[in-house]
């Protein structure tokens, strides 16, 4: 397998009349030997544009690109030892499963028995033994990516390619596949990019995740790191469903406290104690603007806590109640600010009913509201 290293990469899409529209900003972004990589952001952030570059199907504007130390900026994309799945499967109606998985190796003239011996080993990895024979057609959306995965399989190339391969899967096969895809991961050990926009395909699948935006990278780092530690208000925003809250507010010194004061015009605005760390790492910001950032699920009912502390509390009204099954999603209102709540699926609320809301400050951010960087 191989490692893949991007170096000061950039895409300009020039324009008749004028500068171009550059959709790849001079990202640099390693991938380690056997990692499973996920590329993840919202469409027009250059994820995709950023994979078919290393596939060979775009021109690269500068920068440089290296497959197993080898620079394959100039290298054609049969010569990469790439596989690449697509979003829309791209197989041949008129094919079998075997001679669609089949197909490029009999172009590349590889003998009639390792080309079989390769199809059917990676039939029986993805469950395809008893389909064959089948036709695309007669395929349900699951199974024809599966042949699309095992096409690449048979390849057995350096780097494995995926760009969005289960958008056009419903909710439940988008789970079971990518639970496949994770498990073939596992078996084969194979460097694998993956892009995506979705960010829980991004925590489930990925060794590490890059959260682009704009054209530019945001943060690389292990899922879990990523949602506890963002760097910024765009991954905090964007990796957790739902999203981070952010509240606009000052930080004040009240009898030896550092407190943060929501800004609201409309109502009184409540105040929340920070902690000695969060507090320290915003003693260059008091009396000065910023946002404080909470998980939903560090916004708790305070009636089912056992001791809330009042200093973390905040009075709320509730404009939304959405029953999950084994949560519920409480839609909350400051006055000026609306966030989310994540309590138990048990508890019952009305909808312009006063609650009181416990924030767990000790897992809390602090961004600063101009460069949007986390406080550290």
């Amino acid at each position: 397998m191989a490692r893949v290293v991007i170096e000061n990469l950039v895409k300009t899409y020039p324009e008749k009349n004028g500068p171009g529209v550059t959709a790849v900003k001079g990202i640099n972004l390693t991938v380690e030997d056997r990692e499973f990589m996920v590329l993840v952001g919202p469409s027009g952030c250059g994820k995709s544009t950023t994979l078919r570059m290393i596939a060979g199907l775009e021109d690269i504007t500068s920068g440089k690109i290296s497959i197993d130390t080898k620079v394959v900026n100039n290298v054609l994309p049969k010569d990469r030892d790439i596989a690449m799945v697509f979003q829309n499967y791209a197989l041949y109606p008129h094919m079998t499963v075997y001679d669609n998985m089949a197909f490029g190796l009999k172009l590349r003239k590889f003998p009639k028995a390792d080309i079989d011996k390769r199809v059917r080993e990676a039939a029986q990895m993805l469950g395809l033994d008893e389909l064959l024979e089948r036709r695309p057609k007669a395929l349900s959306g699951g199974q024809r990516q599966r042949v699309a995965v095992g096409r690449a399989i048979v390849r057995r190339p350096k780097v494995f390619l995926f760009d969005e391969p289960l958008s056009n899967l419903d909710a439940k096969m988008r789970v079971s596949t990518r639970t496949d895809i994770s498990k073939l991961h596992a078996r084969l050990g194979a460097t694998m990019i993956y892009v995506t926009h979705d960010q829980v395909e991004a925590m489930t699948m990925g060794d590490r995740i890059c959260v682009m935006k704009d054209g530019n990278i945001m943060q690389v780092d292990e899922p879990l790191d990523l949602y506890n530690h963002p760097e910024n208000m765009f991954v905090a925003g964007f990796i957790g469903s739902p999203p981070m809250n952010f509240f606009k507010g000052t930080l004040k010194r009240e009898s030896g406290k550092v407190v943060f004061v929501e800004t609201n015009a409309k109502a009184a605005p409540f105040k929340v104690e920070l902690t000695d760390d969060l507090a320290a790492k915003g003693s260059s910001f008091i009396d000065k603007p910023i946002v404080l950032g909470i998980r939903p699920e560090d916004a708790q009912d305070t009636l089912t806590l056992s001791s809330p502390n009042p200093a973390h509390t905040i009075e709320v009204n509730v404009e939304v109640s959405e029953p999950m099954g084994a949560e519920t999603y409480l839609y909350l209102d400051t006055g000026v600010h609306s966030f989310i709540a994540r309590v138990r699926a048990t508890d019952r609320f009305d909808v312009g009913q006063k609650v009181q809301i416990t924030l767990t400050m000790d897992k809390a951010h602090l961004f600063d509201p101009k460069t949007e960087k986390v406080l550290k």
